[in-house]
This record gives structure tokens, sequence and C-alpha cells, in this order.
């Protein structure tokens, strides 16, 4: 990681950890562990995968340092974060667990030789070649890694650095290798065969022609021909991979608005005003907004015209220093600016530095005397007013790993001012031109040039005193009363319904899954998904507050894990059944007729005529869609002679095929064709592959009783 870059982001010296801190892509790949403590009662399975359990302890702990990961790096972990996190671990345990299974049938192993070549060949891990380079030439130094890893192995195996390190590299690195040796198995197994081709090549070039009569099922009215439930199921069953169902709940909930009412943001603008003269007054107004809890912290740096993107941009930017602006609403604040100060700024530098640190940015420690560090910085200054090549300089001296290798230069955009140690930036952007200095900050000491300064404008400096509009304890008791009231009364499906009517609510309703956590209307509500899947049908929740409302809601539907019944899949098939039906009725009246004439005078419509027809596309001109039809239109037995009835999408037809030809072949060189045919299936080879492993694997997923 950069000086620089560590600059941007305040980040703080750590132990020599920061590995484990870079292989946080590493931590989210990781499948490892054995399961068997006991955690929420005598509930320890989190889920089976082929008959293996998954134990929550070791995946909650997991877990846990995945969010411990994120949080050092300065991340907020909310409840929407910890739910994807969730999902993506129970993901990876479940392909890792099934292509367990496939390498051990393969004979798939990773040798120590195979890992050798992972840690210290052409290709290492990044966390190793950012860490580990060679002074000289900046090139991955092998040597210095292997140091690394044996020193660790030296240690003993409860060492918290070794496990750490062994954990989320060394083990990560043999599961994606295991995987890149299965996937280069199944690219490798793909051959486009001539004969596939030709016969591919031909099917594009054919063509057909064809006489027919077309009986649409409109013909016969919808309401003469039922669906039952059992007419449903038996469709259903034909087709159970085709109608397979998570586990799912319907509810139906109401919300009490517990929003900030009018009254309340009128006191939020009265609390505003009455601190409107002590802001104009102050002469520090970043601490005059910490001490009356701003929502809005004090930036201090320049933003330019033409990035503020703030409500009353132009009466803020007309402001004298010192002037006040507001109150105004700025979605939920309600918010003073004040001018603190105005100037030219550019909106985009590029400057050069070397840096010559005092402490090691891994550890902490000091690595050179304050004197020393400021001596030769000086010095450097010295050589390259003289002469001396920068470039070379910073690849010799420079302990910014992220510019000592491009001369030392970097580009910032006047938005990133804030995220830059302030001597830094306050350099880079307030010093003209051609400014060359020695200047000191937090990593050490800074021989920097300004090199460039592009797109000067008016920017500003200003505070701005912000108080969010919050609900008041009394629009918050008229809610929850409300609620409270209202599930008091609807404890089954049907005083829930009735008092629905009486007060004139407006239900809403949601399906939800197991593992999701959001509601549309409502947003994170998993405690209340939770309870959708520990509760019966016909069930009331208790009130339950979620953001600015309060819910309550009814279990009107629920649906297990299988295959669909009648009532879930007669939206989707009533119609197709219903045309099957249909079809039965028109083929009985067509009878054994195969005169093309008669059928039609029989049905009142007439016979047409269809050119043109490729076997490739299922699109007819003049018909439509019809995949059957256009089958049958290729078939050899059919050309001069009527075929038997068809039932379509959209009607039955009775064909007779007129003509079968074929046109030029205008295709590609079967070489040049197989390569790309190939190339396209190894594309999503390997996806498709995993994808069906998991549609064939038996998982029975219990996370929904944990989290």
């Amino acid at each position: 990681m950069s000086i620089i870059q560590q600059i941007r982001e305040k980040y703080a010296a750590v132990s020599i950890a920061v590995i484990a801190l870079s292989l946080v892509g590493f931590i989210l790949m990781d499948a490892l562990s054995s399961r068997s403590s006991v955690f929420s009662g005598n509930k320890t399975t989190l889920g089976e995968i082929n008959g293996t359990t998954v134990d929550i302890t070791s995946f909650d702990a997991r877990l846990t340092e995945l969010e411990n990961n994120y949080r050092q790096q300065g991340m907020e972990v909310n409840e929407e974060m910890r739910q994807q996190l969730i999902e993506m671990l129970w993901n990876n345990e479940v392909d890792e667990t099934i292509l367990k299974t496939q390498y051990e049938k393969l004979g798939l192993t990773f040798s120590p030789a195979d890992l050798n070549e992972a840690l210290y060949g052409d290709n290492p891990p990044p966390a190793l070649a950012q860490q580990f380079k060679d002074e000289a030439t900046g090139a991955y130094d092998a040597n210095a890694a292997r140091q690394f890893i044996n020193s660790l192995r030296k240690k003993k195996a409860s060492d918290p650095q070794r496990q750490y390190v062994e954990k989320n590299l060394i083990e990560y690195l043999i599961s994606s290798g295991l995987r890149n040796k299965y996937n280069a198995l199944l690219t490798g197994s793909i051959f486009y065969p001539k004969w596939l081709s030709e016969r591919e090549q031909a099917d594009q070039d054919g063509f057909a022609s064809l006489s027919y009569v077309f009986i649409p099922y409109t013909s016969i009215n919808d309401s003469t021909v039922q669906v039952s439930d059992a007419d449903i199921n038996a469709y259903v069953a034909k087709r159970k991979t085709e109608f397979k169902q998570e586990a799912s709940r319907t509810l139906t909930y109401v919300v009490f608005d517990a929003a900030p009412t009018t009254a309340d943001t009128a006191e939020t603008i009265n609390e505003v005003i009455a601190l409107k003269e002590g802001f104009r007054e102050t002469t520090n107004p970043e601490q005059f907004l910490n001490a009356n809890a701003s929502a809005q912290p004090f930036f201090d740096g320049f933003v330019v015209k033409s990035k503020m993107q703030v409500p009353n941009a132009d009466s803020i930017q007309a402001l004298p220093a010192g002037g006040i602006f507001g109150p105004y609403l700025d979605g939920s604040n309600v918010v003073l600016a004040r001018m603190v100060d105005k100037r030219q700024l550019a909106d985009s530098i590029k400057c050069r530095h070397i840096l010559i640190s005092t402490r090691d940015a891994q550890s902490g420690q000091e690595i050179m005397s304050d004197s020393a560090a400021k001596s030769l910085a000086d010095s450097l200054a010295a050589a390259i007013a003289k002469g001396s090549d920068f470039k070379t300089l910073a690849a010799r001296f420079s302990t910014d790993p992220g510019s000592k290798d491009n001369g030392g230069e970097y580009e910032f955009s006047s938005q990133q001012f804030g995220n830059l140690a302030r001597p830094f930036a306050e350099f880079v952007f307030y010093k003209p031109k051609g400014s060359k200095e020695v200047i000191k900050t937090d990593f050490g000491y800074h021989y920097i040039e300004v090199m460039e300064q592009k797109n000067f404008e008016p920017a500003f400096k200003i505070a701005y005193l912000a108080r969010t509009i919050d609900a008041s304890n009394e629009t918050i008791n008229i809610a929850s009363t409300a609620a409270t009231q209202f599930a008091s009364m609807s404890r089954d499906a049907k005083t829930f319904e009735q008092n629905t009517r009486d007060r004139n609510l407006a239900p809403r309703v949601a399906e939800v899954k197991p593992n999701e956590y959001n509601i549309i209307g409502i947003g994170n509500a998993r405690r209340l998904i939770r309870w959708a899947f520990e509760n019966k049908q016909g069930a009331v929740s208790e009130p339950e507050s979620y953001a600015d409302k309060f819910v309550v809601a009814l279990i009107t539907e629920v649906k297990e894990e299988g295959v669909m019944n009648a009532k879930s899949a007669r939206l989707q098939v009533e119609q197709q059944v219903r045309n099957q039906k249909k079809a039965a009725q028109i083929i009985s009246k067509i009878g054994n007729s195969r005169d093309l004439t008669a059928v039609a005078n029989s049905f009142g419509t007439t016979v047409s005529r269809a050119d043109s027809i490729q076997f490739t596309s299922p699109f007819i001109p003049g018909i439509g869609t019809e995949a059957r039809v256009s089958g049958a239109a290729f078939f050899a037995a059919n050309k001069g002679k009527v075929s038997d009835p068809i039932p379509g999408n959209n009607g039955v037809y009775l064909i007779r095929t007129e003509e079968l030809g074929m046109r030029p072949s205008s295709g590609l060189d079967y070489t040049f064709r197989r390569m790309q045919m190939e190339q396209s299936q190894k594309g999503s080879f390997s996806y498709k592959a995993s994808d069906g492993l998991r549609k064939s694997a038996t998982i029975k997923d219990k996370r929904v009783d944990f989290y």
C-alpha cells in the first residue's frame, strides 16, 4: 500500500499483520475449518451440503473475522452488509464442499511444488508481491518472501500470525489452485467436431415453404373450458423441474408512520435559528460545529465552484467572509451555511515527491531520526537543484512504494484535498506551479515539486451547521400506540383483515425468502422475515419499529421448498392447460380429415401459405413463433402430405410442406468456426458446470435459524 494512499485514507500504522489485512480478497474465498462447537443452545447445524454438515460455530467465527477486517479498514458493517457477507460465505461453502467431492473423484491434488510455484513463481499473490520488492529493481523479491513464510512456519502452530497467514493466504492458494486445475480439465474437454459444424451449417442454410390451416384457441370461449386444481397438478407433475419453488412466506402488513411531522420540522428550524448568532460570532467554526453536534462535520478545505452541489449554492457563494445563509432544508436536515474563506483554486494538480520516512509504515517503529530524515531530504533537494535526476533519486531514496517507480508523480483532484495529509495538500494546491520545498508530515519529510495546476476557478471554504429533523417523542408515541392497539385487536387473519378495512388502512403484500433482509416499503426487515419463518400461517406479529415506521404483519401464505401446488402455479400455467383442453376439442372436431380446404371450410377459415421458413428459427412469417410447426415443416414425410394436427402456442395447425431446399452456403471455414465456438463455450463452461453441480446437490440451508 503506497504511503500516499495511506495519507489519503488516513490509515493507521499496524503491525506486520498488514499482510493479512491486505488479503481481504483471500478471506472472502476462505472455505476452511472443522465444526464441532455448540452454539445457540442445542442448535449447531447451519446447513448440510450433500450430507456434509456446516457447523455454526466455525461459520460464525469466519463471519466475525470478516467483519473485524472491514472495521479495521474504517468501513461500517451495517446489517445489510452483514447479510451480504453471510450470503457470500455460504455460497463459497457450498461451492467448495461440492467441488471437493469432484477433486477427490478426479484425483486432483495441490502438491508442495504447486504451492512453491504459487508463492514464489512468476505470478505471486498480490499481497506478497506488494510487500516484498527488490529495492534496486522494484521486482518481486521471492527470496525475501520465502524467508518470511519460513520464519512463520518455525513459530508454534498456535501463533496467531502464523494461523492468520496460513488460513488466509496458504489455504486460499491451495483452494484456488485446485479450482484452476478443475476448470482447466473442464475447458480442456471442449471440442467442436466437424460433423456438428456441417450439420449446423446445413440447418442454417435449409429453407421450407408450406401451406397450412390455423384454428386459433380464441375460437373457443375461455368460460366454456374449466381448469381444475387436478388439471394444474397433472400439468406440473410432468414438468417438476420447471416448477420447483423455494421456501417463502407471503406477508400482508400495515405501516404506521412515525416520520417527522410539520411540527417536528418547525421545532428543528427554531433550534437552528437559536444558534445562528453564535455561529456568526464564533472565531472557530469547527469547534462550534462539534460543540453543537452538527449533523455535517466541518471540512477544512476548499470546494471549487463547479463541484459545489448543495441547495442554494448561488446564494451561499455570494456570501462575504463570515456571512451566513439560512436556515434552509437540505434533505432531512435544517442547515445554516457560513462562508469561512474564498480563493482561486486549481481543480486538478500534478506533483512529484520523494518521501523520507521517519517511521516504518507497517510496524510504526522509528527507522530514522527526525534530524537525519530532514538532513537527507535537504540533501536531495540540493542535488536536484544542481541537476541530479529526480526519477533516479526517487527510485533510490523514496520510501513511498506507490510512486517511487514512476518518478514520484501523483495527480490529485480538488475533491481529494481533505484525504491528504494537510501540509502536503496545502502545499500542492495553494503554492504556485513550479514551487519546490521540503515539508514535514506525520509520515516523514517530503521533497515536493508542483508540476501542473489546471482549471482554476473560485473555491469556497464553508461551514455547515446542520440539524437532522427527527420525529418527536410525541410523534413516535402516537404511531407506536396506534400500531399496538391495532395488533392487540388483530390476533388472527379474520380480525386483521376486518380491522384493516374498518380503519381504512392500506395493506401491503410481500413475499419473502428465508435469507432475504429487505422488504420494499420497509427497508431492512430481517427481524420480521425471521419471525415469518418461525411462525405459522395466520400468525400476526407484534408491532416492530423499522426506521421511521411501525409495522404489524400477517402471514397469509406458507410455501415450503419443493414443487408448486395448484394455487401457486395457477397464474403461471392456467392458460396453457386451458389451451391444451381447447386443442383436444379442436383436434376431435377435425377428426380424420386431412384435406386442408375441407378443414378450413369447417372452421370458417382459409388455407394460407408461408415461405422462406428457416430451420434454425422458430419464427414463421405470418404465423409467429411456433417451434413445433417449424420442426414439422422440415420433416421430409410431410412434403406433399398433410400432417396430423399440431397443437401450437396460439392454436392448432395442419400443414403440408410444399418445398424443401438449401440456399448457397455462406458458412465460415471449419477451423475458424471451431476456434470461435470453442472460445465462446470456454467463457461460460466453468460457471455452467458449477451451476449444474449446485442444482444437482442436496442442500439444506438453515441460516434463518441463526441470522
